[in-house]
């Protein structure tokens, strides 16, 4: 059977039964129970995949049998309760997190319930990061939420269902980006059906009416009640209103969102009466008569609109972003000024727009005033039409056959500061997250950040606060450390894009997310085996994110092992897919994620033997792999060979190493060496919790040292800044984040070094122009990360 086959039927807004849950009690709690993890756990993948697949199951049978859902939280906060007194904190975030999403969709929660929470998720606040942090966040949507019920699902839904409202213009989608090396035709064929599954109610397309219907039932039934509200026919009532139940959708908006800005209480205040005055005039529009009270119904919150594509070479994930922002019903005109293209940039503006949106001028160098002009600039020399500027006040000669310009007196344009602040101002907002992994400025100083990698927002973020971007893009990676490093790329020259003219980054909020996803194993030579074991594990940060977060662990990277084998259940099933279950876990993902982690991204300049060649300037995120290919055998050789030799004892190229020791004090000391080696590898990701530290791990092939437990191990050099340089006429292969495609050979040396962030570029840039010999870290610059961080959410960070 299907793993899907959870049920036989689900429909949208059904009334629930009558007071007693359709789920007892008792088997609740053991779902509950079988779902946590235990202090003495040990916990395998296996075990790890069952509580992942638990937990959904749970949700799954709570939403098919609705009246159980009340039950579920009063069962969740006693737990809660438990682990709070026994000191149990291994189960806090699971349950929390739990709750919260159970929250969302009960129906009706009494005030005795929601101040029961509210004083738990406040209690959290004397706990140690990330549990002050985590709640935190969940007591402000606890404390609006019991003052106005029904407000987080009616954001949702408006959001995530792009709905028209002008009481709360904001939006999300979620785009899922799949490693097109990993995802076979098979597996995208079952992930688009569990997509196009997910945006269905029994076999039915949702359209936005019934979404309507669902707002204006649930914040209906939240603010009443089952002692005023009798839900079965409410619901009928808006089934059959059709098109006219859009005029309620909005006055129920207007009503909870002007109750949120005047700080009015829902429960018997102006808030309640309202509703209940739009009870009795829909059900006296449908002809039916006002029931003092009775069960209620069930309100299914929707999985978020969601795109999948495969990152393949020709897919540009701003080009999508622009797409979405250009049709988005609350989009306004743009007025945007393209840029020409530059070569350190790569592709200019305007090829990340999309083919069918208008082309505007083109930024010409040419500021358009007279007394700019060079003294030898003849007219002959102007620019001719196809250059013009919208800043460029020029003029087209009467002679048309000349086609040449005339220029007229003008300005030049600054650029605004406002938009020169904007990356400036998201970099001092991450400041009290990040750890720079940029070092000191001279030798042996002392480096102003700490090697600890931290997550978490340092802003508290108010999620009902407006003084926000309306449009949020929640960016899903599927896949390996490969997609990864051409995330960081992307990531990388997007912000470059942005400091120099402002697209996206004013109008919409980036939000990233991963599924480790591994390619299924199949049967190999040894040969085959013994490349791979060489290579290590494919998915390195997603190891690492579920060492640090155990949640992570049980729903994602647990549950991303067998994404791969969906379309084998597929084949072997007869029965077509009947719930879906990877827009599940997205939804759940990016509902609940919200702590993000920190990983620096690092540069690289690529030098070669070949003359006539230019340096590459790359970003790499996880891995750099550097090897000699004539001496390919030979690693082969040394790593199986248990007794290693020194590297004084193996042949190799004879390279020299020019690289800043960091350590623990933060007095950093520069050093160089001469090495002969075969190879070496730059990890960015720590291989254990115990060596957390953000900073780069150098291992050379055939340098081995012996531990304390008689085993040989190639030592750690660690460090924020390094070159490598042949000595001899060989030269060297380089691969970043274990990408094929991203291969370089005939290398003669590599430069390695912290990705600096574009917003301190321009701010660096904008003090120059006043100020020609500044201090190394003056002004605002010394109070900023200078290197640019790539964000990963989790559920709780780094839990310690």
């Amino acid at each position: 059977m299907a793993l899907w086959d959870s049920s036989k039927n689900m429909c949208s807004m059904e009334p629930t039964a009558d007071g007693s849950p359709t789920v007892p009690e008792p088997e609740l709690y053991r779902s509950i129970q079988a779902v946590l993890p235990r202090e003495t756990d040990q916990l395998q993948q296996s075990d790890c995949f069952n509580k992942g697949m638990l937990r959904w199951t749970l949700h799954k049978k709570v939403q098919k049998n609705p009246a159980s859902s009340l039950s579920l939280v009063w069962l969740l906060i006693k737990e809660l309760e438990k682990a709070e007194r026994w000191d149990s904190r291994k189960c806090i975030i699971p349950l929390l997190h739990t709750l919260m999403y159970a929250i969302f969709q009960t129906a009706y929660i009494p005030d005795e319930l929601y101040k029961r929470v509210y004083d738990f998720c406040k209690r959290l606040l004397t706990f140690p990061h990330p549990y002050c942090t985590v709640g935190l966040s969940y007591t402000r949507q606890i404390k609006t939420e019991r003052f106005i019920p029904g407000l987080m699902y009616q954001r949702m839904v408006i959001a995530e269902q792009r709905l028209k409202t002008v009481h709360y213009p904001f939006q999300e989608r979620v785009f899922v980006l799949a490693e097109p090396e990993v995802f076979s035709e098979s597996l995208v064929t079952v992930v688009s059906g569990d997509f196009e599954v997910s945006a269905t109610s029994s076999g039915q397309f949702l359209n936005p009416l019934d979404h309507m219907r669902s707002v204006v039932q649930h914040s209906i039934q939240a603010a009443l009640g089952d002692e005023h509200c009798h839900g079965p026919k409410l619901a009928q009532a808006l089934k059959d209103m059709g098109q006219e139940v859009e005029p309620y959708f909005q006055e129920v908006l207007a009503s909870l969102e002007q109750s949120l800005e005047e700080g009015v209480r829902g429960e018997g205040g102006v808030l309640r009466s309202r509703l209940l005055q739009l009870y009795n005039e829909i059900l006296a529009n449908a002809d039916s008569e006002p029931l003092s009270g009775g069960p209620l119904c069930d309100c299914p919150l929707p999985n978020p609109e969601m795109s999948f594509h495969l990152w393949t070479a020709d897919l540009d994930i701003w080009r999508e972003l622009a797409k979405w922002l250009r049709s988005s019903s609350m989009s306004e005109q743009f007025s945007i000024i393209e840029e020409q293209e530059d070569p350190e940039l790569g592709e200019s503006p305007i090829d990340m727009m999309p083919c069918d949106m208008t082309r505007f001028s083109i930024m010409s160098n040419d500021s358009g005033i007279e007394r700019d002009l060079p003294p030898s600039t003849e007219p002959s020399q102007l620019p001719s039409l196809d250059a013009v500027s919208m800043t460029g006040p020029w003029e087209q000669s009467k002679n048309e056959q000349d086609s040449k310009l005339l220029r007229r007196g003008g300005i030049k344009m600054k650029p605004s500061v406002k938009d020169s602040m904007v990356l400036i101002q998201e970099n001092m907002e991450d400041q009290a997250s990040l750890t720079g992994a940029g070092g000191s400025g001279g030798r042996g100083g002392r480096r102003g950040m700490t090697l600890q990698r931290r997550a978490g927002s340092s802003v508290m973020h108010n999620p009902f606060s407006k003084q926000q971007r309306q449009l949020t893009a929640r960016i899903v990676i599927m896949g390996t450390d490969r997609v990864l490093g051409r995330l960081a790329k992307a990531y990388y020259f997007f912000r470059k894009r942005e400091a120099r003219r402002l697209f996206l980054t004013m109008k919409v909020d980036l939000q990233f997310y991963y599924i480790p996803v591994c390619s299924p194993k199949s049967p190999s030579s040894p040969v085959k085996e013994n490349h791979q074991q060489s290579k290590g594990d494919s998915c390195t940060l997603g190891s690492y994110l579920s060492n640090v977060d155990p949640w992570y662990n049980c729903n994602i990277k647990s549950l991303g092992r067998m994404i791969p084998n969906l379309a084998k259940m597929q084949q072997a099933s007869s029965e077509r897919q009947k719930e879906p279950f990877i827009s599940d876990i997205i939804s759940y993902y990016v509902r609940t994620g919200q702590q993000p982690v920190y990983f620096a991204i690092y540069f690289v300049k690529i030098s070669f033997n070949i003359m006539t060649k230019e340096p590459v300037e790359e970003v790499f995120l996880t891995h750099l792999d550097m090897e000699f290919p004539e001496f390919r055998h030979i690693i082969a050789s040394v790593r199986g060979d248990k007794h290693r030799k020194s590297s004084g004892e193996v042949c190799g190229a004879m390279v020299s190493m020019n690289y800043r020791k960091v350590t623990l004090s933060g007095r950093d000391i520069d050093e160089g060496i001469s090495v002969r080696m075969t190879g070496a590898r730059i990890n960015a990701i720590p291989s254990n919790e115990a060596e957390d530290l953000n900073c780069l791990t150098l291992m050379i092939n055939e340098t081995s040292v012996k531990t304390k437990n008689n085993t040989v191990e190639p030592p750690k050099f660690r460090t924020s800044n390094i070159k490598i340089r042949t000595l001899e006429r060989r030269s060297f292969t380089v691969i970043l984040d274990r990408d094929d495609s991203r291969t370089y050979r005939n290398v003669q040396s590599i430069e390695v070094s912290p990705c600096v962030d574009p917003g301190y570029c321009v701010q660096k840039t904008m003090r120059s122009k006043y100020k020609l010999e500044e201090d190394k870290d003056a002004g605002l610059s010394k109070y900023m990360n200078k290197g640019l961080p790539l964000p990963i959410n989790t559920f709780a960070g780094i839990i310690n």
